[in-house]
């Protein structure tokens, strides 16, 4: 599936955008319609506004790879969500998977969807052929983040979930695809997103 990036960024500059458009959105944007055209070039276009409304909720709109909390280092991020597990804003949080382990390793959210827990990193590992548990830091990559984002939402690696089970022939429920990432939280905010992205690729 070609995509018209002249109309599309027209569009996505002036709906999603709020009328401008920084070069690291671009790049950010860019580099997972490139993704999209590599590993699935037949796909649903509604599934392809779906990755970038999780990727630009997930990013706070930055359309780069981040860090849970969007804080610019590992040890700032651990340190707020201390806080905030702290103060039971976490409540869903058991045991705190940031914590650093024996290895001083940290396994907060990162990349274009938040990577946490190290068993998610491992499972991205074989998915990437990236060893991110060595290097965990390596899910902030852009081109890793986007393989992350892309192949784990089509797989259905993150809740077991997948894109097919809600968009496709039949198919389109924007509110339930909220499921493949994270419950319904902000499923209603996320689906408004995919619908925006949905309108800008329409001149594919």
């Amino acid at each position: 599936m070609g995509v018209d990036r002249r109309y599309f960024f027209d569009c996505a500059r002036a709906e999603i955008f709020g009328g401008r458009l920084r070069a690291k959105q671009v790049e950010g944007v860019s580099a997972i319609l490139d993704g999209w055209e590599k590993r699935a070039p037949e796909g649903d276009r509604q599934a392809l506004a779906y990755v970038l409304a999780t990727a630009f909720h997930e990013t706070a709109g930055t359309m780069q790879p981040v860090r849970e909390t969007l804080a610019r280092t590992d040890a700032a991020a651990i340190a707020r969500l201390e806080k905030a597990y702290a103060s039971g804003r976490l409540r869903s949080v058991r045991t705190p998977y940031w914590w650093p382990d024996a290895e001083g390793k940290s396994w907060l959210g990162r990349g274009l969807v938040q990577l946490t827990h190290r068993r998610n990193y491992e499972a991205m590992s074989k998915l990437t052929g990236v060893d991110l548990v060595a290097d965990p830091a390596r899910a902030m990559e852009l081109e890793i983040s986007v393989t992350i984002l892309i192949e784990g939402m089509r797989a259905g690696s993150f809740t077991g979930l997948k894109l097919g089970n809600y968009f496709g022939p039949g198919r389109s429920d924007w509110l339930g695809a909220r499921r493949i990432i994270n419950g319904t939280d902000r499923a209603e905010l996320v689906a408004g997103h995919g619908k925006a992205f949905c309108r800008a690729l329409a001149g594919v």
